[in-house]
């Protein structure tokens, strides 16, 4: 199966590019299910109930989020009232919303989907090593195919993680810095990999913010007001193809395509 994971999308210029692209982008790779990391959709921070809605509509099959979550206070009952929107798995018992999804389409084969959000020079989470095991296990007796979101800083950390989970799932794809790493692979288990899908949105930018205000806070010290950005758009990922009987990645492939 072709599998299309989009990077962070940032903003109405991203979700933008979702609304042109992806259609193009699924018929020439045959796409079957598509998973984007939405947490700064709205706006550059957090998601919202009509967003999640939009993209949703455009084809986007699961959301995945990060440490940018509980950004809009309408999350919660969000994260309450549908369960393809997932916030990091590793968050303490109770908190609303659920951190892994198994997903069928009509004669598509059960697609799991983990998301995970690292602790090195970020929030102190649950451990995501020990959860992802016990997670992972419990996902793989319902569908061998499981994509996992790690929103993390550190590639040390997202490596580490892949290669512990080589074997066990189809792709290990990070999130969080925004910055298209060059090293996609599939270990010799069989897993795909790539250190960070990069985002859609605006790339004449800071990370997707308006470049000014963002200079300014790192000459002042200062608070500034950034704003979401506006040129050179892109959309980027990553597209695995997946063997549907074993869960094994075929093969891994950067996606960064410029809206026109």
């Amino acid at each position: 199966m072709k599998l299309l994971f989009i990077g962070d999308i940032v903003g109405e210029p991203g979700r933008r590019a979702v609304r042109v692209l992806l259609p193009r982008l699924r018929a020439e790779h045959q796409l079957e299910f598509v998973v984007a990391n939405g947490e700064n959709s709205a706006g550059g921070r957090g998601i919202t109930a009509p967003i999640a809605a939009e993209l949703f509509e455009l084809g986007v099959d699961v959301i995945t989020t990060g440490d940018h979550i509980w950004d809009q206070r309408e999350v919660v009952t969000l994260l309450e009232q549908q369960p393809r929107l997932l916030r990091p798995a590793n968050y303490p018992a109770g908190v609303p919303g659920a951190g892994a999804i198994v997903c069928q389409k009509e004669n598509g084969p059960r697609v799991a989907v983990l998301n995970l959000q690292g602790r090195t020079f970020m929030a102190s989470l649950e451990n995501p090593f020990v959860l992802a095991a016990s997670e992972v296990a419990r996902l793989r007796l319902e569908t061998p195919i499981v994509l996992v979101d790690f929103h993390a800083e550190a590639t040390s950390e997202k490596i580490a993680i892949a290669r512990m989970l080589d074997g066990k799932v189809s792709a290990v794809i990070g999130t969080h810095t925004h910055v298209q790493t060059a090293d996609e692979q599939v270990f010799r288990g069989g897993t795909a990999y790539l250190s960070d899908a990069g985002f859609t949105g605006p790339h004449d930018s800071v990370l997707g913010r308006e470049i000014d205000p963002v200079i300014k806070r790192f000459l002042t010290g200062m608070p500034q007001r950034f704003g979401v950005a506006s040129g050179r758009i892109l959309l980027q990922g990553a597209l695995v193809d997946i063997d549907s009987s074993t869960g094994r990645a075929r093969s891994i492939q950067r996606i960064s395509e410029p809206l026109p």
